[in-house]
């Protein structure tokens, strides 16, 4: 019998890692809700039911007043794992001072994100070597932390809510040194990646740039080389029906249902593992921000011109480094 050697095992690894995570919040979503249904209309213990349900009710702003993360969890070795698959890297080009608050805008969004998972909710990249005292808060949606164990699950890695009124808790109630990463995109990005892209929905996003005035916190932007090329996606042709499915779903939930895929366990194969290509943020220099409590239409947009203008700055001096055509531009929709 033929043992499975080391690099098998340490593949294996990587590929469960990177499952456990994608699949993670379909599986606990699932399991709760059966196995709640089951306590309820099956069996005399209906109570657990009443009394998770009590817990959630009781504990629910916690993902908008600092989320519950627990060391331990952003430690697992299985991240090491989990960054090692494509592999992950993460690059400053200035020090931070951990004596002020920043927003931190990491771009592209991709389709699952996994540049910005493997830095800032683990401590696999070595975060806390790179920006030593500073304390990084991954903004995610509030539907994350709306089911028992999913929300406690993603509140371990320093996850929060990225409601308004967690990030003025955050900014004011937590004291310096925090680090807010939002990825503007958001999922409207998803349909745009594809390998060799660099284009941003960006012009009409200024939400973050609002709220760093209101607190006079500094901006800095943050560009994963390689995030889209983890995965091809099948352009439907437009009009047609698929696409016309695509627009009619994305009108109803506000989520972009993309035909995307990569490879799969065997080298040549196809399936919805990410491509193990490398991706490295550059994370870019401190743009400072005056505080304006009420800031006008105006005064917003003059400094999210600024701080669009230091992210095509970042994006220009770095690309040629990572593959990208020095006649190729940061395309902002």
């Amino acid at each position: 019998m033929l043992l499975p050697s080391k690099k098998d095992l340490k593949t294996a690894m990587e590929v469960f890692a990177i499952f456990q995570w994608a699949l993670s919040a379909f599986l606990i979503v699932t399991t709760v809700i059966l196995v709640n249904l089951y306590l309820v209309m099956f069996t005399p213990y209906w109570p657990a039911t009443v009394l998770m349900l009590a817990w959630l009710a009781f504990d629910w702003k916690t993902p908008e007043r600092g989320g519950r993360r627990f060391n331990c969890v952003r430690r697992w070795c299985l991240w090491r794992h989990y960054c090692n698959y494509f592999p992950l890297k993460l690059l400053k080009t200035h020090d931070i001072s951990p004596s002020h608050n920043y927003i931190l805008a990491c771009h592209p969004h991709g389709l699952m994100s996994h540049a910005c998972f493997g830095h800032f909710s683990t401590e696999t990249s070595g975060f806390s070597k790179i920006f030593p005292g500073i304390t990084p808060y991954m903004l995610t949606l509030g539907a994350f932390f709306w089911v028992p164990v999913l929300r406690e699950y993603v509140m371990s890695t320093g996850a929060c809510s990225v409601s308004q009124s967690s990030m003025d808790f955050l900014l004011t109630r937590r004291g310096t040194g925090n680090m807010l990463i939002v990825v503007v995109g958001g999922l409207a990005e998803c349909r745009h990646s594809q390998p060799g892209s660099s284009t941003l929905v960006l012009k009409n996003r200024s939400g973050f740039v609002r709220m760093a005035l209101r607190h006079g916190v500094a901006l800095i932007p943050a560009y994963a080389f390689g995030e889209t090329d983890l995965y091809d996606q099948h352009i439907f042709t437009p009009g047609g029906l698929a696409n016309r499915f695509q627009k009619w779903f994305r009108r109803m939930v506000h989520i972009y249902p993309c035909a995307f895929y990569g490879r799969g366990f065997t080298k040549n194969s196809w399936g919805l593992l990410p491509y193990a290509r490398p991706v490295t943020t550059i994370v870019g220099e401190p743009l400072p921000l005056p505080k304006v409590e009420n800031p006008s239409q105006e005064i917003v947009a003059k400094y999210h011109a600024l701080y669009v203008d230091a992210l095509r700055k970042l994006f220009d001096e770095h690309k040629t480094k990572f593959g990208i055509s020095e006649t190729q531009e940061l395309v902002i929709i």
